[in-house]
Protein backbone atom coordinates (compact mmCIF):
# COMPACT_ATOMS: atom_id res chain seq x y z
CA UNK A 1 0.00 0.00 0.00
CA UNK A 2 1.59 3.20 -0.73
CA UNK A 3 1.66 6.40 1.67
CA UNK A 4 2.58 9.39 1.54
CA UNK A 5 2.77 11.80 -2.20
CA UNK A 6 3.25 8.20 -3.59
CA UNK A 7 -0.70 7.44 -3.64
CA UNK A 8 -1.55 10.29 -5.67
CA UNK A 9 -1.33 10.53 -9.59
CA UNK A 10 1.38 13.40 -10.78
CA UNK A 11 -0.87 16.06 -11.66
CA UNK A 12 -2.22 15.62 -7.57
CA UNK A 13 1.63 15.65 -6.73
CA UNK A 14 2.16 18.60 -8.42
CA UNK A 15 -1.17 19.82 -7.06
CA UNK A 16 -0.17 19.24 -3.22
CA UNK A 17 3.07 20.51 -3.49
CA UNK A 18 2.06 23.68 -5.28
CA UNK A 19 -0.25 24.53 -2.11
CA UNK A 20 2.65 23.27 0.44
CA UNK A 21 4.31 26.61 -1.40
CA UNK A 22 1.48 28.82 -1.10
CA UNK A 23 1.12 29.81 2.52
CA UNK A 24 -1.90 31.65 2.26
CA UNK A 25 -3.54 28.87 -0.32
CA UNK A 26 -3.98 29.50 -4.14
CA UNK A 27 -6.66 29.52 -6.35
CA UNK A 28 -8.04 27.74 -9.26
CA UNK A 29 -6.88 30.31 -12.19
CA UNK A 30 -3.08 30.21 -10.67
CA UNK A 31 -3.56 26.94 -10.42
CA UNK A 32 -4.29 25.92 -13.89
CA UNK A 33 -1.71 28.56 -14.82
CA UNK A 34 1.06 26.90 -12.74
CA UNK A 35 0.12 23.04 -13.40
CA UNK A 36 -1.05 23.92 -17.03
CA UNK A 37 -4.21 21.95 -16.88
CA UNK A 38 -7.80 23.63 -17.63
CA UNK A 39 -10.29 24.88 -14.77
CA UNK A 40 -12.08 21.51 -14.71
CA UNK A 41 -9.42 19.36 -14.26
CA UNK A 42 -8.12 21.93 -11.15
CA UNK A 43 -11.69 21.65 -9.57
CA UNK A 44 -12.12 18.01 -10.07
CA UNK A 45 -8.34 17.67 -8.20
CA UNK A 46 -9.41 19.68 -5.51
CA UNK A 47 -12.98 18.00 -4.90
CA UNK A 48 -11.27 15.00 -4.67
CA UNK A 49 -8.78 16.34 -2.50
CA UNK A 50 -11.35 18.24 -0.08
CA UNK A 51 -13.47 15.03 -0.19
CA UNK A 52 -10.38 13.13 1.17
CA UNK A 53 -9.58 15.85 4.05
CA UNK A 54 -6.29 16.98 2.63
CA UNK A 55 -6.83 20.27 1.47
CA UNK A 56 -9.69 22.60 2.32
CA UNK A 57 -11.38 26.00 1.71
CA UNK A 58 -9.73 29.01 2.77
CA UNK A 59 -10.54 32.71 3.46
CA UNK A 60 -9.70 34.89 0.33
CA UNK A 61 -7.09 37.49 0.32
CA UNK A 62 -8.23 40.83 0.39
CA UNK A 63 -7.30 42.56 -2.82
CA UNK A 64 -9.88 45.31 -3.42
CA UNK A 65 -11.35 43.19 -6.12
CA UNK A 66 -13.86 40.77 -6.33
CA UNK A 67 -12.69 38.06 -3.68
CA UNK A 68 -11.44 34.92 -5.49
CA UNK A 69 -12.00 31.52 -3.70
CA UNK A 70 -9.04 29.69 -2.41
CA UNK A 71 -7.38 26.56 -1.48
CA UNK A 72 -4.79 25.37 1.19
CA UNK A 73 -3.76 22.32 2.76
CA UNK A 74 -4.91 21.04 5.84
CA UNK A 75 -3.11 19.51 8.49
CA UNK A 76 -3.77 16.23 7.32
CA UNK A 77 -2.70 17.43 3.89
CA UNK A 78 0.96 18.72 4.95
CA UNK A 79 1.71 15.30 6.84
CA UNK A 80 1.52 13.56 3.27
CA UNK A 81 5.31 15.03 2.89
CA UNK A 82 8.29 13.76 4.26
CA UNK A 83 9.88 14.20 7.01
CA UNK A 84 13.49 13.18 8.14
CA UNK A 85 12.98 12.03 11.84
CA UNK A 86 15.32 8.86 11.10
CA UNK A 87 18.80 11.14 11.39
CA UNK A 88 17.22 13.29 14.16
CA UNK A 89 15.90 10.18 16.31
CA UNK A 90 19.16 7.63 15.93
CA UNK A 91 21.50 10.73 17.21
CA UNK A 92 19.16 11.54 20.10
CA UNK A 93 19.17 7.63 20.69
CA UNK A 94 22.74 7.69 20.83
CA UNK A 95 22.95 10.53 23.06
CA UNK A 96 20.52 8.90 25.60
CA UNK A 97 22.32 5.64 25.53
CA UNK A 98 25.87 7.04 26.09
CA UNK A 99 24.49 8.96 29.10
CA UNK A 100 21.79 6.66 30.13
CA UNK A 101 23.26 2.97 29.44
CA UNK A 102 21.42 0.35 27.39
CA UNK A 103 18.88 -1.10 29.74
CA UNK A 104 17.67 2.22 30.80
CA UNK A 105 17.31 3.52 27.13
CA UNK A 106 15.06 0.35 26.60
CA UNK A 107 13.12 0.80 29.37
CA UNK A 108 12.63 4.30 28.77
CA UNK A 109 11.54 3.35 24.86
CA UNK A 110 9.57 0.51 26.67
CA UNK A 111 7.07 3.06 28.01
CA UNK A 112 7.06 5.40 25.25
CA UNK A 113 5.37 2.34 23.17
CA UNK A 114 2.97 1.99 26.33
CA UNK A 115 2.53 5.95 26.40
CA UNK A 116 1.63 6.17 22.32
CA UNK A 117 -0.83 2.98 22.84
CA UNK A 118 -2.66 4.49 25.83
CA UNK A 119 -3.97 6.86 23.49
CA UNK A 120 -5.54 4.39 21.55
CA UNK A 121 -8.64 2.00 22.40
CA UNK A 122 -7.11 -1.36 23.31
CA UNK A 123 -8.55 -3.83 20.18
CA UNK A 124 -11.51 -5.79 21.41
CA UNK A 125 -11.30 -9.04 18.92
CA UNK A 126 -13.34 -12.54 19.09
CA UNK A 127 -10.75 -14.44 17.67
CA UNK A 128 -7.41 -14.67 16.73
CA UNK A 129 -7.48 -13.72 12.96
CA UNK A 130 -9.98 -10.97 14.10
CA UNK A 131 -7.02 -10.15 16.35
CA UNK A 132 -4.08 -10.18 13.69
CA UNK A 133 -5.93 -8.34 11.46
CA UNK A 134 -7.16 -5.35 13.47
CA UNK A 135 -3.38 -5.37 15.08
CA UNK A 136 -2.17 -5.26 11.60
CA UNK A 137 -4.09 -2.16 10.86
CA UNK A 138 -3.13 -0.34 13.40
CA UNK A 139 0.48 -0.99 12.08
CA UNK A 140 0.36 0.01 8.88
CA UNK A 141 -1.37 3.29 9.85
CA UNK A 142 2.05 3.85 11.62
CA UNK A 143 3.63 3.21 8.40
CA UNK A 144 4.53 -0.25 9.25
CA UNK A 145 2.90 -1.81 6.01
CA UNK A 146 1.72 -4.81 8.25
CA UNK A 147 -0.24 -7.69 7.22
CA UNK A 148 -2.21 -10.59 9.70
CA UNK A 149 -0.27 -14.00 8.12
CA UNK A 150 -1.53 -17.39 9.43
CA UNK A 151 1.49 -19.61 10.53
CA UNK A 152 0.12 -23.87 11.64
CA UNK A 153 -3.08 -22.67 14.33
CA UNK A 154 -1.60 -19.00 15.16
CA UNK A 155 -2.85 -16.04 13.46
CA UNK A 156 0.81 -13.63 13.37
CA UNK A 157 1.31 -10.09 11.91
CA UNK A 158 4.34 -9.51 9.61
CA UNK A 159 5.29 -5.79 9.40
CA UNK A 160 7.67 -5.47 6.23
CA UNK A 161 8.81 -2.19 6.61
CA UNK A 162 10.53 -1.18 9.92
CA UNK A 163 10.07 2.51 10.47
CA UNK A 164 13.30 2.67 12.74
CA UNK A 165 15.35 0.57 10.28
CA UNK A 166 18.42 3.33 10.10
CA UNK A 167 18.12 3.45 14.17
CA UNK A 168 17.84 -0.65 14.89
CA UNK A 169 20.96 -1.38 12.97
CA UNK A 170 22.59 1.16 15.84
CA UNK A 171 20.04 0.13 18.86
CA UNK A 172 18.25 -2.94 18.29
CA UNK A 173 16.56 -2.13 21.64
CA UNK A 174 13.99 0.43 19.72
CA UNK A 175 12.36 -2.54 18.90
CA UNK A 176 11.34 -2.41 22.39
CA UNK A 177 8.80 0.23 21.75
CA UNK A 178 7.40 -2.28 18.78
CA UNK A 179 6.06 -4.90 21.44
CA UNK A 180 5.38 -2.74 24.06
CA UNK A 181 2.82 -0.91 21.73
CA UNK A 182 1.18 -3.89 20.50
CA UNK A 183 1.21 -5.50 24.07
CA UNK A 184 -0.86 -2.76 25.17
CA UNK A 185 -2.92 -2.22 22.77
CA UNK A 186 -4.05 -6.22 22.26
CA UNK A 187 -3.72 -6.79 25.81
CA UNK A 188 -1.38 -10.21 25.16
CA UNK A 189 2.14 -11.15 25.25
CA UNK A 190 3.36 -10.53 21.71
CA UNK A 191 5.89 -12.67 20.98
CA UNK A 192 9.10 -10.99 18.60
CA UNK A 193 9.41 -14.55 16.32
CA UNK A 194 11.53 -12.98 13.36
CA UNK A 195 13.04 -9.40 12.76
CA UNK A 196 14.43 -7.66 9.55
CA UNK A 197 17.29 -5.70 11.62
CA UNK A 198 18.34 -9.70 12.40
CA UNK A 199 18.21 -11.12 8.59
CA UNK A 200 14.35 -11.90 8.30
CA UNK A 201 12.63 -11.29 5.85
CA UNK A 202 10.25 -9.43 7.92
CA UNK A 203 9.26 -8.43 11.18
CA UNK A 204 7.01 -11.02 12.23
CA UNK A 205 5.40 -11.33 15.38
CA UNK A 206 2.87 -13.93 17.40
CA UNK A 207 0.43 -12.76 19.73
CA UNK A 208 0.20 -15.16 22.63
CA UNK A 209 -3.04 -16.18 24.34
CA UNK A 210 -1.39 -15.25 27.40
CA UNK A 211 -1.78 -11.57 28.99
CA UNK A 212 0.51 -9.01 28.34
CA UNK A 213 3.20 -8.30 31.39
CA UNK A 214 3.18 -5.51 33.30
Amino acid sequence: MAHGLAQFGDTQQRLLRQLLLSRDGSGVETLCELLRISHNAVRQHLTALTTRGLVERVEPVATGGRPQVRYALTAEGRELFPRNYGAIAAALISQLHARMGEAEVGAMLQELGTTVAATQAVIQADSGEALARALAKRLDTLGYEAVPARHGDDWQVEAFNCVFHGVARQHPQVCKFDLAYMEAVTGRRVHHMECIIRGGHACRFKLGPEPAQD
